[in-house]
């Protein structure tokens, strides 16, 4: 290699490792030999064919449908001895997040698409061949042999995952093993979305959407520690976005990355890390203050986006915006005090107190009501009992669920928020997920077949049947960042961890088990691990045992 290539590589931030197929789903004409492809098989090709796989089409079009047990991010890599054309034999390719997305044909009313990354694709495979096959989100793949009467000799089928290979360094388990499978499926759905960038989604978001991340960086920072994802996105945002662009296009986006800037600062304690956001984050302040109207009310216009349940109600869009403007403004007032900029801070304050004039109308919205909670603008209590605590897990949100969760807790009703968590995510793992979806609601389990599997007369197929706005159908993301929100609930309220200083110098650890017998897990610090222990007496009491490194001071209490 050359001095003048070397130089021009850019190396990838990620790993590769290959995955046997755990099952086949379903076969169609002649195919022979399939369970050899569950076989572990040297990943290099050969003159000798032994025992392959052989896929023959003639009236019927030979196909083999393979479950790799979990979602993944990444392709295949196929290994074939031979076909019969001796000039590469036709093979369809459709990756799937359920067995019914895999099955299906692209368009239609059920809406199977390839946007973003490819997920059904068209190729040719010939003789004694290695073939790397697409990048998406995926658990299941059909291979179709489209060439007419002829023959295709296969060695295996590997999923070919790409990821970053980090190690979990925040764990959670309790006396509930559904709500400890719960927090790790949260952190594996992130894990998979932490490719060079933080994305929400590995099949079809592949993108940098701020709003999104906030939940997002709760997960990192919660099983991960501080992971170079996160400021890596916020750079790339922000140079993406140059002033006055709101971010994504989108107001509300612009207000969740000053949050994000603040809370990821809170956790990590790196200055420089405000110093290089302090211009840009003095602009949105400036555009920001300008959309408060002599009533107090936000009047940004472009991209007034709470979450998809709420996209078509503009009063309950008006109430969540209104508190997250005031939480970005809070958040800014924090920034501009730790930067020396009391001028700012101050400026801050002012519109905080504009803001609260202002009285929204949060309607039926428990994602509305649970950020204007967050915000102070409403009582946790008063809406617990009118809204949050009513209806168990109705009206629960996937990106929201996160706020929901934490406003209920404010309100102390932590027993009623492990069971919209054991309802909802856990709803989700009941029809075969092994990661959090874009969007859920727990009416969609009526009569509803599982993901991993065909669906049969009369049952709904849950993935081709619902969703809405951009995400109807197959082109639902059944693996998104945000999602994933419960993960850094269970740490922070079960266990009970908050972050009191900047860098997690001063942590306060106060439990909250409910009816649980006991908890225990790890939370990263930038300054290394604490380790925590939960443990409910007969008495009632709780008893608690923590490890933290030196530098981190620690306040326990107890659930009360």
């Amino acid at each position: 290699m050359s001095p003048e290539m070397a130089e021009s590589i850019r190396k990838d931030c990620r790993s590769r490792a290959y995955l046997l197929p755990q099952r086949i789903v379903w076969k169609q004409g002649n195919v022979e030999n399939e369970q050899v492809l569950l076989e572990e098989r040297e990943l290099q090709i050969s003159l000798e064919a032994a025992r392959p796989c052989i896929l023959r089409s003639g009236r019927e079009k030979a196909a083999v449908l393979l479950d790799f047990g979990c979602e993944l991010h990444g392709g295949i890599r196929i290994l074939a001895w031979g076909d019969s054309t001796g000039r590469g034999a036709k093979v369809r390719i459709r990756f799937g997040e359920s067995v019914m997305e895999a099955m299906s044909e692209p368009g239609g009313m059920l809406n199977a698409t390839n946007d973003h990354a490819r997920r059904d694709i068209m190729t040719e495979i010939g003789m004694m061949s290695m073939n790397q096959i697409g990048e998406t989100g995926f658990r299941f793949v059909r291979i179709d042999l489209e060439e007419p009467e002829a023959e295709l000799s296969l060695k295996s089928v590997m999923a070919a995952a790409v990821y970053k290979d980090v190690p979990y360094l925040g764990s959670f388990s309790c006396s509930d093993a559904l709500l400890s499978r719960i927090w790790d499926v949260g952190a594996y759905t992130v894990h998979l979305n932490m490719q060079e960038y933080l994305w929400d989604g590995i099949k079809r978001d592949r993108l940098v959407w701020i709003g999104d991340m906030h939940p997002e960086t709760a997960t990192v920072r919660t099983v991960f520690g501080e992971d170079s994802s996160v400021e890596k996105s916020l750079d790339f945002i922000r140079k993406e976005t140059p002033l006055p662009g709101w971010i994504n296009g989108m107001a509300s986006y612009s207000m969740w990355y000053a949050i994000i800037v603040y809370d990821w600062f809170l956790y990590t304690g790196k200055r420089e890390f405000l110093e290089k956001q302090k211009a840009y984050l003095k602009g949105i302040f400036v555009q920001l203050s300008e959309h408060i109207d002599e009533n107090g009310k936000d009047t940004v216009t472009q991209g007034r986006f709470l979450d998809w349940p709420s996209n078509d109600k503009p009063v309950v869009i008006d109430a969540g915006v209104q508190a997250i403007h005031y939480l970005a403004v809070k958040s800014l007032r924090e920034i501009f005090r730790l930067l020396g900029e009391e001028l700012l801070a101050e400026k801050c304050e002012e519109d905080m107190k504009r803001l609260e004039k202002y009285d929204t109308d949060y309607q039926d919205s428990k994602q509305a009501a649970a950020l204007l909670v967050l915000a102070g603008l409403k009582d946790a209590g008063e809406v617990n009992e009118r809204l949050l605590g009513k209806g168990g897990a109705k009206g629960m949100s996937t990106f929201m669920g996160y706020y929901i969760l934490t406003a209920k807790a404010m309100a102390g009703d932590y027993e009623g928020c492990l069971s919209d968590i054991r309802d909802y995510w856990g709803g989700m793992l009941a029809l075969g997920a092994t990661t959090f979806w874009e969007d859920f609601d727990i009416d969609w389990m009526k009569n509803a077949a599982p993901i991993d599997r065909l669906a049969g007369e009369g049952e709904v197929d849950v993935h081709g049947n619902y969703g809405g706005y951009c995400y109807q159908g197959y082109r639902h993301s059944l693996c998104h960042g945000w999602a994933s929100g419960v993960t850094p609930w269970l740490t922070e309220n079960v266990l009970g961890v908050k972050i009191l200083e900047p860098g997690c110098r001063k942590l306060s650890i106060t439990p909250h088990l409910g009816s649980l017998s006991w908890a225990k897990g790890t939370f990263p610090t930038p300054l290394g691990i604490v380790r925590i222990s939960h443990k409910k007496k007969k008495d009632g009491s709780i008893e608690t045992k923590v490890t933290a490194p030196a530098g981190v001071a620690v306040i326990t209490g107890e659930d009360k």
